[in-house]
Formats: C-alpha cells, structure tokens, sequence
C-alpha cells in the first residue's frame, strides 16, 4: 500500500482543495484570527493587560524599595554590632589587666605572708632550741650538783672518821 501511495506522489497526482465561498481554509483561520484580535482590542484587553504589568512593575518597585530598606537596617545593626565588638574587646582587656595585677598583688601578699610566717617559725624554733638548752644547762647543774654531793658525801665518809672528827673538832674550837 505504500507502494502505491508512493508511486501516486511521484506521478503528480493532484487534488482538489477544499473551499466554501471560495476560501480556502487557511483563509478561514486568518479570518478568525482577524475576528479574535478585533474583540480583544474592543475588549480592552491591552489595557489590562498594560494595568496588570503597571501593578506588577509598582510590586516589584515595593519589594525593591523594602529591600533597600532591609539592607540600611542590616547594615545598621552590623555597625552597631562591630561597636559592641570593639567596645567588648576593650572591656576583655580591661578586665585581664586588672586581673593580672590583682593575681600580682596576691601574688605579693602571699610571698609576704610566707616570709612573715617563716620567720615566726625560725623565731618559735630559736626560743624551742633555747629553752630546751637552758633546761638542759640546768638539768647537767643539778645532776653535777647532786654528782658533787654525792662525792662529796662518799669523800667524807671515806677521809673522815672518828678520829679525823675528833681532829677537825679541836682545831675549830681551838680556832674559836
């Protein structure tokens, strides 16, 4: 069946085309393009249409002045904010200096309060040793002193008898 069609093309094969009052039908739709176009612009459709790009043309033109608005206002908030940095920074620093010399000043009162300290020990210490020195100075007098009587005792006892008594006694009275 190709084969046939195929071969009617190539021969030339003509037609008759379609008309009703002598037009033909691309006639038929320029014709009613022609009648669409006449009711739209008796309509007013391109004035609408005009209104409707102006209403969106004045949003646009809103939208981009609210933009700009939120823009000065971000970069408002973004000074403001960079202040606040730069003031925050200079409070930080502040406050490290003073802790810095408030950590000095302990630090000095501590090496104070320690020397202090020491020294109140070495000074208990030296009177502890003191004390201890003299009980023991007077502990060796009493145990020399209880020594010597002792000796002295057994010395007596030893070299004096009876008749060195008796020798002692006459030469006290005769001294007398």
């Amino acid at each position: 069946m190709l084969e046939f069609l195929a071969a009617a093309a190539h021969e030339g094969a003509e037609h008759a085309e379609p008309t009703a009052f002598g037009i033909a039908p691309g006639g038929y739709v320029a014709l009613a393009m022609t009648v669409v176009i006449l009711i739209m612009l008796w309509a007013g459709v391109p004035r609408i249409i005009a209104g409707m790009l102006d209403q969106r043309i004045a949003g646009i033109r809103q939208q981009l002045d609210e933009a700009k608005a939120l823009r000065a206002e971000a970069e408002a908030l973004r000074d403001e904010y960079a202040r606040k940095a730069a003031a925050a920074e200079g409070d930080i620093e502040a406050m490290r200096a003073s802790a810095e010399r408030n950590a000095a000043e302990i630090v000095e009162k501590a090496k104070a309060d320690a020397a202090a300290m020491i020294a109140r020990h070495q000074s208990a210490a030296a009177e502890k040793i003191a004390a201890a020195e003299r009980g023991a100075v007077a502990e060796l007098r009493a145990k020399a002193a209880s020594a010597a009587a002792t000796a002295a005792r057994q010395l007596i006892a030893d070299k004096h008898g009876e008749d060195a008594d008796r020798k002692l006694a006459d030469q006290i009275i005769s001294g007398i």
